[in-house]
């Protein structure tokens, strides 16, 4: 069963109210756990590959191959998940990812590590995030107990994602300077195990299954998601924002090593400042009391997101640079979690694995494309035009998405 909120709840402040419901804050502990672990990792890898390679086009290599399978797999995950349980699947997923995250310890204090292994490694990274991002993000209705909280619990779920980014690249410096990548990846691979213990701990009846072949499934949600104007046009700036704004990820240890002379301090602080601008977007979001003020937002989030890239592009001063990350981790969160909670509230239940496993395969699929051509551009061009361009791309489609705006208000007004 699904235990209603507390009857505390009315003292929780309302940008926290989803901490109402126990389930909730086990996961929401749980979560946040794990996911300071896995932007140890990140950042230790990311930091490995350059040391070991000097290499920005193997950077995008590995970020792509980490995230390329949501976009791959990950429509056909989600019809899948619809299929089963989705806390015992989540519980089975979370212990495959710490398995991978200690062999990727083990490999790196072995000196056994070196690009075939990372790719390899990143690409089994990538399969098992198609089928936890999309199966997590499903299971949230069910841990507020409905709709009325899912929004804020959202935000909230990102904002943990985003602490982790504040918290855990400078944390990573550290750690790395102190011990090794090694020792963050084993970090990680213990992390996982808060998560499991939460999902263990949560007072659920069986999510509901639908059933019949995994393609006819696919194709029901894939006709849904197309057929609906305001998840179709929401999905289209998904995949812009994310394939350029998101090339940041990729180009930040250049930045760091050959624009502002520094090290993996200065790449922890780049990082971080990003983590902070994310932070406050994940506050104002989920300060909002209803989702759909969420909409008004989505489009804004993309512009500003193009002139942080800009200002990056145009940054030889780590003060700046820190400001252009602010802001840019701001627009991108601002972007994709509005959307994120604005699919998740129109979309009906039955359908919610699957529709939701294209916003995670477009978030992250479009990502990782973004990743891989952002790393081949700029060992061609150089890392600050790349950002430019990037920034002007995403620029000129933001505008020609406001033309759109009055529509999809009007959609979305339809369906309350």
């Amino acid at each position: 069963m699904n235990p209603p909120a507390a009857s505390g709840a009315s003292r929780l402040p309302a940008a926290f109210r989803a901490l109402a419901h126990r389930n909730f804050r086990f996961y929401f502990i749980g979560q946040g756990i794990s996911i300071l672990g896995s932007w140890l990792q990140q950042v230790a890898l990311s930091w490995l590959v350059y040391r070991l390679t000097g290499s920005s086009a193997l950077l995008g290599v590995t970020a792509f191959l980490a995230m390329i399978p949501q976009l791959v797999l990950g429509p056909l995950a989600g019809a899948w998940i619809d299929r089963h349980d989705k806390r015992r699947l989540l519980i089975g997923v979370e212990l495959a990812l710490a398995a991978q995250a200690l062999a990727l310890a083990l490999l790196t204090a072995s000196a056994l590590i070196g690009p075939a292994l990372i790719v390899a490694m990143s690409l089994l990274l990538g399969v098992l995030n198609a089928i936890e991002t999309p199966l997590r993000q499903s299971l949230l209705s069910s841990l507020v107990g409905g709709r009325t909280d899912l929004g804020n619990a959202i935000a909230l779920n990102a904002m943990l994602y985003n602490i982790g980014r504040f918290v855990g690249p400078p944390l990573a410096a550290l750690l790395i300077g102190a011990t090794s990548e090694a020792f963050c990846f084993a970090l990680n691979a213990v992390s996982f195990f808060g998560l499991v213990f939460a999902l263990a701990s949560l007072r659920l009846d069986s999510s509901p299954r639908v059933s019949g072949r995994v393609g006819a499934i696919f194709r029901e949600g894939l006709a849904y998601a197309w057929q609906s104007f305001p998840i179709r046009t929401l999905l289209m700036l998904l995949a812009v924002s994310n394939a350029t704004a998101a090339c940041y990820a990729v180009l930040l240890p250049v930045v760091a090593k050959q624009v502002l002379m520094g090290d993996v301090g200065t790449l922890g602080w780049l990082w971080g400042a990003g983590g902070c601008g994310s932070l406050l977007a994940t506050l104002l979001l989920a300060s909002h009391s209803s989702w759909r003020r969420a909409a008004n937002s989505v489009l804004a989030g993309a512009l500003v997101s193009a002139a942080a890239l800009l200002a990056l592009a145009g940054s030889h001063w780590l003060a700046a640079s820190l400001a252009a990350m602010v802001a840019l981790g701001f627009g991108m969160v601002v972007t994709n979690v509005g959307c994120n909670a604005i699919i998740q509230n129109i979309v009906p239940e039955h359908l919610a694995g699957r529709v939701i496993s294209f916003f995670t395969a477009i978030r992250f699929g479009f990502d990782a494309l973004g990743g891989l051509l952002a790393g081949l551009l700029a060992e061609r061009i150089g890392a600050l035009p790349t950002l430019a361009a990037e920034g002007v791309v995403l620029g000129i489609a933001a505008v020609g998405f406001l033309r759109r705006r009055r529509r999809l208000r009007d959609a979305l007004q339809e369906r309350e």
